[in-house]
């Protein structure tokens, strides 16, 4: 397991926990998203992610800088998934430590909005009667894949 990291397979929430814990950290939160089935009266089957993964994780890594400078003395650790995911699969893992709570739970709402901002990680949900890319992930996807080119 690496500190920031993007994978196929199902995510073990303890694994980030740990990588943040030691003997200076009085606090841990640990944010967990997972698949809804209902969104806005709309059923969701099942939802595809993608990702640039190298990108990806250096954007991973650049919030945990973020978040280190803003609240020193925290740790985080943040784990998406890509591929095929069903309801209730965990799409993202993020862990936060900190010597008092208040830091952790602040950073851990920092680090869910700025991984939305900022990491070229692509959703797509696949509804009972049809399916759409969510988000600015089409332009962005357009233009990561040109880029690549």
């Amino acid at each position: 397991m690496k500190q920031f990291e993007v994978v196929e397979v199902p995510l073990e929430p303890t694994a980030y926990h740990e990588f943040v814990l030691n003997e200076k950290q009085g606090a841990i939160c640990t944010f967990t998203g997972h698949v809804r089935e209902w969104t806005k009266g709309t059923q969701t089957i099942y939802l595809e992610y993608e990702a640039y993964i190298p990108m990806a994780e250096k954007m991973l890594a650049q919030i945990g800088d973020e978040i280190s400078e803003r609240w020193p003395g925290v740790l985080t650790s943040i784990g998406h998934r890509i591929g095929k995911l069903d309801i209730s699969d965990i799409a993202v893992v993020i862990a936060t430590s900190s010597p008092h709570r208040a830091d952790s739970y602040r950073a851990n709402e920092y680090a869910v909005e700025r991984l939305k901002e900022i990491v070229p990680i692509w959703k797509k949900e696949i509804w009972s009667d049809g399916e759409e890319w969510i988000g600015d992930s089409r332009h962005y996807h357009s233009s990561v894949k040109e880029n690549e080119s």
